[in-house]
């Protein structure tokens, strides 16, 4: 199901009992962009250690904004059957009063989500709105002070016609009399009920319907009731509850504390933080802490995939939709006793059609996927241990060596292809660049200078490494070779000439000194 502006205030309190009921969540995000350019050299990289990755990746996260989230929310209804209930939410940071945000948009990233036919309109036109901590703490100053402004140059000239429509009929109307403002949409609505009443004591304003305001003259002692009435929809605790947006339900999912699933979820989790909870701090270990206080029980299918694959002699799958294939295919030999997983009848849209990178598809894929393997590595467990419908708490116990692996204390070091060493000759002036160039037509290579004509290659798969080790082997410029330390490192390169010359000149020192000795 997929949920903008118009339709997300009406689904909160469905949607909030969805979350507190469930057993687990999936999660998947868009964005506008993935990886800020950076300058030369500066780019993240294989090389790169965890906090160095994060404060690269903490940039990017800084300048492109979500534009849509998809929640698949799974429940267990029946004995060894599941009810996903999947959303598509789409995004669009907050503009109202003094807010207002920038973000980027990535040329290549808009490209492929438009060729995942992705609804740039929705994003745009419908967005939820959502904030963080400190955009909420602003705005509520804002409320607290009275003085409102309006700085969307579209929500400003609609906040003047209102002004003069209303000015222009005041002096004339009698106490009691009304007028309509029409074609009002989103938080004008408040921005103009807002304005007018802190420009003119003696009216008071009522939203009526989806796009109007009512205005209605009255006296000064009637508006202080009427601003004192629990009724009044412009009520500064309302006002905050309709700009939080999806922050509302943000805070549900935290509340539930329910565990969450995702596929190379890093990215994900590092945008839940900075849109909907704090902007993310410098420290890397301090956003681990953060986000596991946040969602204390975190899964990344791509970690158990990546840990189990060869294990069970599965295909090379190259992408989420490609592991949930082979395991709904006849290769996964506990297929017929895996959990029945159904949709929603409200959520049915993925039944019987496939939507690979829209956000409420890949979470569902992210749900099932882990059903999956968990029952597949329950079946590794002793017959007689063996539960005929085992809960999904018995799923996450067969899982726990992968919960929270890389998001809580210390990271588990990635199972990367070995580190090669390239040797130029003939090259004059060769760079960083120009390796990864030449490489680049083959496979993808991060490159880092070791010496003047050396140059270390980091791959992330192996068949890249198996490829170059081949064709590189006897190239007349450019040999490739498995990088070894006590060999190729320059450190220990000049350890061992020290170590030489000192050895040199003790044998030296040894015969010169022998030799006096005989003489004597």
């Amino acid at each position: 199901m997929e949920l903008g502006a118009a339709q997300f205030a009406q689904s909160l309190t469905r949607l909030r009992e969805l979350v507190l009921g469930c057993d687990f969540l999936g999660l998947d995000m868009e964005f506008t962009g993935l990886h800020s350019v950076f300058p030369q050299g500066k780019q993240p990289s294989l090389f790169d250690s965890p906090a160095e990755w994060y404060l690269k990746a903490r940039q990017s996260v800084q300048q492109f904004t979500v534009n849509q989230l998809g929640l698949s929310i799974f429940l267990n209804e029946k004995s060894n059957k599941y009810v996903a209930h999947s959303y598509n939410f789409f995004l669009f940071p907050t503009t109202f009063g003094v807010m207002d945000s920038e973000f980027s948009l990535q040329a290549s990233s808009i490209q492929f989500l438009t060729h995942y036919g992705f609804d740039h309109n929705k994003f745009l036109k419908d967005g939820i709105p959502y904030m963080n901590e400190v955009q909420k703490k602003k705005l509520q100053q804002s409320l607290l002070a009275g003085n409102w402004k309006v700085r969307s140059t579209l929500d400003k000239d609609k906040v003047k016609k209102a002004i003069d429509d209303v000015t222009c009929w005041l002096p004339s109307a009698e106490e009691g009399d009304s007028m309509v403002l029409h074609d009002m949409s989103g938080f004008q609505i408040f921005e103009v009920q807002l304005i007018l009443r802190q420009a003119l004591p003696d009216v008071w304003t009522v939203p009526f319907g989806d796009q109007k305001v009512i205005v209605k003259k009255v006296s000064r002692r009637h508006r202080w009731h009427l601003e004192n009435s629990s009724s009044d929809c412009c009520r500064k605790d309302l006002i905050l509850l309709s700009a939080q947006g999806f922050t509302n339900l943000f805070e549900s999912l935290v509340e539930a504390k329910k565990p969450v699933v995702g596929h190379n979820m890093l990215m994900d989790l590092l945008h839940l933080h900075d849109k909907f909870y704090k902007p993310l701090p410098e420290s890397y270990e301090e956003f681990k802490r953060n986000i596991h206080r946040l969602f204390p029980v975190l899964i990344d299918t791509k970690n158990v995939t990546k840990s189990i694959w060869k294990e069970f002699q599965f295909p090379r799958a190259s992408d989420l939709l490609g592991v949930y294939e082979i395991l709904c295919s006849d290769l996964n030999p506990t297929k017929p006793m895996c959990p029945v997983i159904a949709h929603a009848s409200d959520c049915s849209k993925y039944a019987d059609k496939k939507f690979p990178h829209e956000a409420a598809y890949d979470a569902f894929l992210c749900g099932s996927v882990l059903l999956k393997i968990a029952h597949l590595l329950l079946g590794r467990m002793p017959r007689d241990t063996l539960e005929t419908d085992p809960s999904f708490s018995r799923y996450l116990r067969v899982l726990t060596k992968y919960l929270n692996q890389n998001f809580s204390g210390t990271d588990v070091p990635s199972q990367r292809p070995p580190l090669l060493i390239a040797s130029v000759q003939g090259w004059p002036g060769v760079d960083e660049e120009q390796i990864y160039q030449e490489l680049k037509v083959l496979c993808r290579f991060d490159v880092r200078r070791l010496t003047k004509n050396q140059f270390l290659l980091l791959a992330n798969k192996f068949k890249d490494v198996r490829i170059v080790l081949r064709d590189y082997k006897a190239h007349p410029n450019l040999q490739i070779s498995l990088y070894h330390h006590w060999r190729h490192s320059p450190q220990v390169n000049c350890l061992l000439q020290i170590a030489g010359i000192v050895a040199s000149w003790s044998l030296l020192a040894f015969v010169c000194g022998g030799s006096s000795w005989y003489a004597m």
